[in-house]
This record gives structure tokens, sequence and C-alpha cells, in this order.
């Protein structure tokens, strides 16, 4: 008798489907970094998309209940920092509420526009915002990519199922 192993569903509106199924999409780790006239503020994400080379635009996401998001809804520039394999420490820091995540040991500098830009990282991004998104409980940011550095050769951070990782 042949058995047929049905794979487990839930309704599309599941909440705790929905993050499963994500949980298991590994991703890139950054952290975003702004500063709107009101000091340094960054979060880390998982959510950055390449979307256009001609002219070079990405997208990332931001909770609209974040620390960050006020700060990041007015400044008209952010910082995407890659981060390496060995920088899960600092994502753990960027991802905790309620701290200063500027503080030491994070070691940062300014850009000569001023955005923060974190030391030490794989590369980064400078972005000028063009367009915020509404999408339910966030909002996609799609900014123009003005300036970028990259230390080649560094194995980056990844997330999956709920733990960080590298390649």
């Amino acid at each position: 008798m042949l058995t047929v192993t049905v794979p487990s569903y839930a309704p599309a509106y599941a909440p705790h489907r929905f993050k499963q199924v994500f949980r298991r999409h590994p991703a890139g780790v950054v952290v975003v970094t702004a500063d709107s006239g009101r000091g340094p503020v960054g979060f880390t994400a998982t959510s950055l998309t390449s979307l256009s080379l001609d002219p070079p635009l990405v997208s990332y996401g931001i909770g609209t209940t974040t620390s960050s998001w006020p700060h990041v809804e007015v400044a008209s520039s952010t910082v995407v920092n890659f981060l390496g394999a060995d920088q899960e420490s600092l994502a753990r820091t960027f991802a905790t509420s309620g701290i200063d995540r500027f503080a030491a040991p994070t070691a940062w500098r300014r850009l000569p526009e001023g955005e923060p830009v974190l030391d030490g990282v794989a590369g980064w991004l400078r972005l000028e915002t063009e367009q915020i998104v509404p999408a339910g409980d966030h909002r996609i940011v799609i900014a123009r990519v003005t300036e970028s550095w990259l230390d080649e050769g560094r194995a980056p951070l990844l997330f999956h199922d709920g733990a960080y990782h590298s390649l």
C-alpha cells in the first residue's frame, strides 16, 4: 500500500504560518542607519531588495511601531550596512529595543554628508529616499544608491530559521 504524506496547511491569514514560512527563507542581514537631526538610529533588517540597476534603486521594510521609524520617515538619506559572518553581535544589538545601539562597543563614524555608518562592516550603501510606500503595519522605503563601499572577500551574515549563519 502506498502512503502519501500531505504537507500541513494553514490558511494564508494565519500569522504563525506566515512566520514559519519566512523563517525557512534565508536572508542576508543588514543594519539600516539614519540621522534625521535628532541623533543616530538604526535597526537590523533582512528585507533589503535590489530593485533596479538604472537608476540604482533598492528597497527595505520598516515597521511603523519601531523606534527608528519616526526618524527614517523624515530622513532624506539612510545607510545600509552589510554585516559580515563575524558580526552576529552587531545584528543582535541593532535588533534589541530600548537600548542605545550606538553606545560602546558599537564602533561607528559619519559619512561626509552626516549619515552614521558602522565600522568594520562587509560593505555599505548610502541611499537617498525616493518614495515611502504604505504596506500594512510596515513601510517600504525605495531609495536611490548614491555611494557604495565593499570589503571584498568577506562572507555575509545570514538569517535562517530563527538563527544567524554564515556561508
